[in-house]
């Protein structure tokens, strides 16, 4: 179904939108009430896991079903126990899967020990909302969890069953994220591992049950790249091809909200997510479901193609669509994907160095995350340009480095931030789209920053202080 991010719009619309009567926003507020969770957690979860569809009954790569994606063997049975709902209800009927969503946050919230004051403050909920994600590994927990709160913070408009709009107004929230504030930030440049294929992905590995080690292309030649649409979310996904129980992986993951790539297989190695062609391709998985177009934004056309071009250039393989196929033309398989909403000429033109290779997805709002505003910025020569932006609701700066030449082309490019009587964290590396984010916390603090693109270098003196 139809949804998009709330950006801008009177907030007289927006108001009249949360107090639609419709029975998806009307489920919504009663599960929020009953089970006590903060109604626009509640969309805001459900949202990132299915842009509110529940695609009638149908089960996700990872066996969720519905609107909140409630999980064969471990959420699913869970809220038929706390509900009373039976299982079959839960998978098909959206106010019943809304209400065991929330049945199951508010159980996670019990445990995590939060009283009644405490489950008034969306802040306190983090630890719920990781858990309630289902993964292996507390930075992908975070991960998912950091997902909700940017929804929260940037606002959701969706379009649920019917075409009934559930919205929630933008809000930050700084989230108290307790023992996961710990975890590693996948979104993050520490992340970045040198040993990655390819230099603007993030480097999570699958379970090793869900591939098998190899040494193409030296065992066997690379001579396809399988575009596969993952049904699910870019989290989950990431989740899932960490469970070993899976037995299915992709080398890559790609993000519908602004393209961020995660690499899960070493390009060597076989992944399992093509059948007969697992021996001679690299599978890249984009975030999103093969009956909703929604997911497949412009931030992730582009990134996917440029790491298709990327893969292509490296290996010698015709950019052409006998050999960067969908999931779907793989010899004897039953898979549909990428589906008929992929838009495979947009994709491909991208790919072949069509407009796509001149216009750089990522803004420097877009790779800080929510709440991040500009606040100032200098030119890397024709490069590039680095940004030093400000989040008001956490007092934290971040400073990233947006590329404006060699779009989609590893170069060289780096940012830094120094806050005055700390030490400077830097990420530097050849990356295809921007150098960051760094961010820090800097209240009263003078700030040192800058970065690099090309030839150009740009180094601030202390500043921007308090």
């Amino acid at each position: 179904m139809p949804a998009t991010l709330l950006t801008s719009g009177p907030a007289a619309a927006v108001s009249a939108a949360v107090s639609a009567d419709g029975p998806v926003a009307g489920a919504f507020a009663k599960a929020a009430t009953t089970y006590e969770v903060p109604r626009d957690l509640l969309v805001s979860l459900a949202y990132a896991e299915t842009h509110l569809d529940g695609h009638d009954g149908e089960p996700s790569a990872s066996g969720g079903y519905g609107v909140m994606h409630l999980v064969t063997s471990r959420t699913l049975e869970r809220a038929a126990t706390l509900t009373g709902r039976p299982v079959a209800e839960l998978k098909s009927d959206d106010a019943a899967n809304i209400a065991g969503g929330a049945a199951v946050l508010r159980a996670l919230a019990d445990e995590a020990g939060l009283d009644a004051a405490a489950r008034k403050d969306p802040a306190r909920w983090y630890t719920p909302i990781a858990r309630y994600g289902g993964a292996a590994s507390a930075d992908v927990a975070r991960l998912y969890a950091d997902t909700v709160y940017d929804l929260l913070a940037e606002g959701v408009r969706g379009t649920a069953e019917g075409g009934e709009s559930v919205t929630v107004k933008p809000r930050a929230v700084e989230p108290d994220r307790g023992t996961y504030g710990k975890a590693k930030d996948l979104d993050g440049p520490t992340t970045f591992a040198a040993t990655v294929d390819y230099p603007q992905a993030a480097w999570v590995p699958a379970n090793s049950a869900n591939y098998a080690v190899s040494s193409r292309p030296t065992s066997d030649a690379i001579d396809r790249i399988v575009i596969h649409v993952a049904q699910g979310s870019y989290a989950g996904t990431i989740s899932w091809f960490q469970n070993p129980a899976a037995k299915v992986s992709s080398h890559y993951v790609v993000r519908s909200s602004d393209g961020a790539v995660t690499q899960m297989v070493r390009e060597k190695d076989r992944a399992f997510h093509a059948g007969d062609y697992n021996r001679r391709s690299v599978g890249i998985e984009h975030e999103g479901f093969v009956n909703d177009a929604t997911w497949f934004t412009d931030a992730m056309y582009r990134s996917s193609a440029a790491l298709t071009r990327n893969i292509a250039d490296r290996y010698g393989i015709p950019k052409d669509r006998t050999h960067i196929v969908g999931h779907s033309q793989v010899p004897g398989t039953d898979h549909t994907d990428p589906g008929g909403y992929w838009n495979w000429t947009t994709f491909m033109n991208y790919v072949t160095g069509g407009s796509g290779g001149t216009t750089n997805p990522h803004t420097a709002e877009s790779v800080c995350g929510s709440g991040y505003k500009v606040i100032d910025s200098a030119a890397l020569g024709t490069a590039g340009t680095v940004h030093l932006l400000y989040n008001s609701a956490n007092g934290n700066n971040c400073v990233a480095t947006i590329k404006k030449t060699s779009i989609g082309t590893a170069s060289a490019t780096s940012a830094y931030l120094e806050v005055q009587g700390k030490t400077r964290v830097t990420d530097s590396g050849n990356f295809a789209y921007y150098a960051g984010p760094i961010r820090a916390a800097a209240a009263g603090k003078c700030v040192k920053w800058g970065g690099k693109a090309g030839s150009s270098v740009y180094d601030s003196p202390f500043e921007h202080c308090g």
